[in-house]
This record gives C-alpha cells, sequence and structure tokens, in this order.
C-alpha cells in the first residue's frame, strides 16, 4: 500500500514557476515508477511526467519539455516536478502517482498503469 500527498500548488503569473512535492507513505517507495499527470477542467487526465524507480530513466510530454523536471528523493520518499515558464495551459489540477511492471517508456502514459494516486493539488497560471 502506498499513500500519496501532493503539495506546492498555488496561483502563478505566466513566466513563473512552481516546484510540486509528492510525499509518499510506505517502506516500498523505491520500488514503484513514479509519475505527474494533469487534467484541466473539461478534460481528460493528461501525463506530464515520470521517473523510473531507481531515478535514472525519466520521459515528459512533449508539451513540458524543457519547461518541467521530474525528479526523486528514495531516502526521503518524494518525487518532485519543477516547473518553470509557466504557461496558462498548465492551469490544471496535478496528481501523483505511483506504478510498477511498466515494460516500456510508453507504458509510463498510460492513467491504468497506475496504482495509487494522491488526490491532486491545483496549479493556475495567469496570462
Amino acid at each position: 500500500q502506498v499513500q500519496l500527498v501532493e503539495s506546492g500548488g498555488g496561483l502563478v503569473q505566466a513566466g513563473g514557476s512552481l516546484r510540486l512535492s509528492c510525499a509518499a507513505s510506505g517502506r516500498i517507495f523505491s520500488s514503484y515508477d513514479m509519475a505527474w499527470f494533469r487534467q484541466a477542467p473539461g478534460k481528460e487526465r493528461e501525463f506530464v511526467a515520470a521517473v523510473s524507480s531507481n531515478g535514472g530513466i525519466t520521459h515528459s510530454a512533449d508539451s513540458v519539455k524543457g519547461r518541467f523536471t521530474i525528479s526523486r528523493d528514495n531516502a526521503k520518499n518524494t518525487v518532485s516536478l519543477q516547473m518553470n515558464h509557466l504557461k496558462p495551459e498548465d492551469t490544471a489540477v496535478y496528481y501523483c502517482a505511483a506504478g510498477r511492471g511498466a515494460q516500456i517508456v510508453w507504458h509510463w502514459t498510460l492513467p491504468a498503469r497506475y496504482d495509487y494516486w494522491g488526490q491532486g493539488t491545483q496549479v493556475a497560471v495567469s496570462s
């Protein structure tokens, strides 16, 4: 069982930065791949970025490449999303997710591949 709690959301102007954090409970955090998804009103949940269980491999959506960076600290059971150069279209609820068993990077982009989800944190970017 893994419990996930996100923090760090808020309101920021376009071009600004935010850092989201996800704290995980459980002693097996280091065995899970971790990801961030987001969901804007009226839209489907969208993959943002993922990191492998040991932190060695990351993958990001094209829409955030070069602006967002995912990282994890297995000693602290946390995963973070550094978001720079934010745009109004980044406005959404951001969710942290944990999953195992992905065979290829593409699997990380599928919400159904994840076993545990946080409650979400709101990010709003004003123009």
